[in-house]
């Protein structure tokens, strides 16, 4: 036996299994979303590039500002809000309704 997998990737087998077998088109590379847009974490495992960490996978966060290709999303986790800088592969747009506080 070997050691424990300690990599960015570890454990995450069925998470990033893909289960329709589809190829990168260039819609998914070209999304654009504006500023203050809601947006899903939807891992991309065929795009390592841009990627962000497995914890974030699932999570809604709303785009701060855009960073080069990538966007950057702030995302609340463990009580904090904390940004993540993602790629258009990886994201997905939602329609989220906010409470007025």
């Amino acid at each position: 036996m070997g050691r424990k997998a300690k990599g960015p990737r570890a454990g995450t087998r069925r998470l990033l299994a893909r289960k329709e077998k589809r190829k990168l088109t260039v819609n998914d590379v070209m999304k654009q979303f504006d500023i203050g847009d809601y947006v899903a974490i939807k891992i991309n495992p065929s795009v390592q590039k841009g990627m962000p960490h497995p914890r974030f996978y699932g999570r809604t966060g709303r785009i701060v500002e855009k960073r080069g290709m990538a966007y950057v999303v702030e995302v609340r986790d463990g009580g904090k809000m904390k940004k993540i800088i993602v790629r258009p592969e990886h994201l997905k747009a939602v329609q989220v309704q906010v409470k007025n506080e």
